[in-house]
């Protein structure tokens, strides 16, 4: 059974004025389509024609199946990871969570701001919960927590494709406008009460 690709959980232009119902157009109707795309034509007649997405990410090596893959269930997430709703601070247990790993939620935004902004080149900066505690990582490409058996919170993409229509190559202010007002805290919650069984 093809991979598909899914649908927005929100209007193309929900996201604006932070980010562009062309900004949108661009990333999920063409890159994030693209790699729909790929992906299919690599699995097509393989053993891996009916695997799950998930397992496709989780077995494939590095190469070509693997970064289409990836690259399909990191930009799923990410638009998961964004509300027009967003922004604001967290809240019971993910906000508990958050102050445990990192002191405060000040002090988690400006940790996650600050290796968002510098993630250098293409790739991903996300929060984890990786054992008992949540982490800040980042990664190249099209890498992903979910190769690495570590559980997704939330993401954000820093792909100059992501942002550069609306904020060219002033990452910093694209990666605060996130912050601020995307970030979608109840689908990060959802996550951590679901990898906890609570």
């Amino acid at each position: 059974m093809p991979i598909e690709l899914p649908p927005l959980p929100y209007a193309d232009d929900a996201l604006d004025p932070h980010i562009s119902e062309r900004t949108i157009s661009f990333h999920y109707g063409k890159h994030h389509a693209s790699y729909v795309k790929n992906l299919n034509g690599l699995i097509e007649g393989t053993d891996l024609a009916d695997a799950s997405l998930e397992d496709i990410v989780r077995t494939a090596e590095p190469g070509g199946l693997f970064n289409n893959a990836a690259q399909v269930w990191n930009h799923t997430f990410y638009w998961n990871s964004m509300s027009p709703e967003g922004g604001g601070d967290p809240s019971g247990e993910l906000a508990a969570a958050i102050e445990a790993s990192f002191g405060s939620v000040d002090d988690f935004k400006q940790q996650f701001k600050d290796d968002a902004t510098g993630n250098f080149g293409s790739g991903w900066t996300w929060l984890v919960r990786d054992g008992d505690g949540l982490a800040i990582v980042k990664t190249d490409d099209a890498d992903t927590p979910l190769a690495h058996g570590q559980t997704a919170l939330l993401t954000i993409d820093v792909w100059e494709h992501a942002y550069y229509l609306d904020y060219q190559n002033a990452r910093p202010a694209y990666v605060d406008t996130f912050i601020e007002h995307l970030l979608n805290w109840n689908f990060a919650a959802a996550n951590l009460t679901a990898s906890t069984g609570v």
